[in-house]
Parts: structure tokens; sequence; C-alpha cells
């Protein structure tokens, strides 16, 4: 009998698994079938943080530990934001504290051993861009990685635009759309954030698979605001 930890027949991390597929592969493993319908009763959804972002995440979490055990990254991936605290919360530093003591409550019931739930604990702990942490194994860098993606791109743009229509922010300011006469606030200027933070997401990722896709997903949104800048007659003015 096969360890939850432990599943030969997964696909191993060289095959990129898109969100379909990865719902295929958790549906066929009972173990993350049990694990996935825990997190979904626990999880508080919203616009930038909802299941289909649980499972992109795993999918890159495999991409980017090749070789490794699939069903153990996956497990970080949908723990990884078990506990969803709102961006503006006071609470919010201690979201990925407060996902790890589930992932180490969840985990062992479903048979995942002390070493392989401390493991996956960590990873989900480190994730944070809010903690500031350097993960300690590949596990972590991977999901790290592997979350911060999620930022940038296509994707990342959605997300931001979200995030800041929930907090109430406009698209940009309109007088000074590049804030080179103001200080930067992402919190009433939803563009000013792609400065404040997602610019310098690249720089730094901890696996190179992760970087080179995060520099190919920047330009993405370099080339957002160079529109921007075009339609608005305000050239870019700041890298």
């Amino acid at each position: 009998m096969n360890r939850p930890d432990h599943n030969p027949g997964a696909q191993r991390g060289e095959n990129h698994l898109s969100p379909l597929t990865m719902r295929q592969l958790i549906d066929n493993d009972p173990v993350l079938t049990r694990l996935f319908d825990d997190v979904r009763t626990r999880f508080e959804a919203d616009a930038a943080h909802d299941i289909a972002h649980l499972l992109r995440v795993a999918d890159w979490t495999v991409r980017l530990l090749p070789g490794s055990e699939p069903r153990i990254a996956i497990a970080a991936a949908l723990l990884h934001d078990v506990v969803n605290v709102p961006k503006d919360h006071a609470d919010r530093v201690v979201a990925s504290e407060r996902s790890a003591d589930v992932a180490r409550a969840m985990l062992p019931p479903l048979g995942f051993g002390m070493e392989t739930t401390e493991l996956i604990a960590d990873a989900v702990l480190d994730h944070s861009f809010t903690r500031g942490a350097v993960p300690r194994s590949e596990l972590g860098k991977a999901l790290q990685d592997a979350d911060r993606l999620e930022a940038l791109g296509a994707i990342g743009i959605f997300r931001c635009i979200a995030t800041g229509v929930r907090f109430g922010a406009q698209f940009f300011d309109d007088a000074d759309p590049w804030a080179t006469k103001r200080p930067l606030d992402d919190k009433r200027f939803s563009v000013d954030h792609f400065f404040v933070k997602l610019f310098r997401l690249p720089a730094t990722f901890q696996t190179i698979a992760g970087r080179q896709e995060a520099e190919r997903r920047a330009r993405i949104m370099h080339a957002l605001l160079d529109s921007l800048g075009e339609e608005l007659r305000e050239n870019l003015s700041r890298n």
C-alpha cells in the first residue's frame, strides 16, 4: 500500500499540467481529492484568490520541481492560501503562518508523515511576499515562485485590477498616471502597484525556469502600460 506522500503513478514534474488536467489528477488521487474537498470547505475565495488560482499554482509548483513527487507539490499549493486574509487587513502579515498551522492539522489524518507534513507546512509558511522570507527547501522555492507568477502577466493584470476595485482604488491618476510629480500610492491607484511591487518581483524568483517565466510575463505588463500611455498621450516615463 502506497503512502499518501508517495504516488509513483502520478505524472512527474517535467510535464506542464493545464488547470483541467490538474483537476483530473486531483480527482484520480483519493488523498488529494480529500484534501481538495477539505480546503474548499475552509477557503474564502475572492476574485484574485479562487479555486482556479490554487490549481494554477499547483500546476506551476509541479512544473518548477522536475522529477519530484507531484502529490507533495500539489498538496502544498492547495494549502498555501487556505487562510485567505484580505490584503488590507491587519492580520495579513500572519496569513501564511495560519495556513501553515492548518496544513499541520490537515495532513497527518490523510496519512502524510511528520517529515513530509513539516516540509509542506514550511513551504506554505515561507511562500508569502508579505512575510519576506527566502524558502529553505526546493519545494518552498517552487511554491513561492509559482504563487508570484500569478501576480504577473495577463492574469496578474486582472488580479491587480480586481484587487484595486475591491479596495475602491481608481485605475490610474488621470492627472499624473506615472506618478512623476507625486508619491506612488497603490491604495488609491492600481497602476501604481505595478511600480510599487509587481515589476520588482522577477528579481526575487528562486528558480531559473520561474524567473524566465516571470520576466516574460513582466514584458506583457510593460507592453500594456506602453499602450495605456499611447492612449492617454502620456508616454510611460517610469521603468
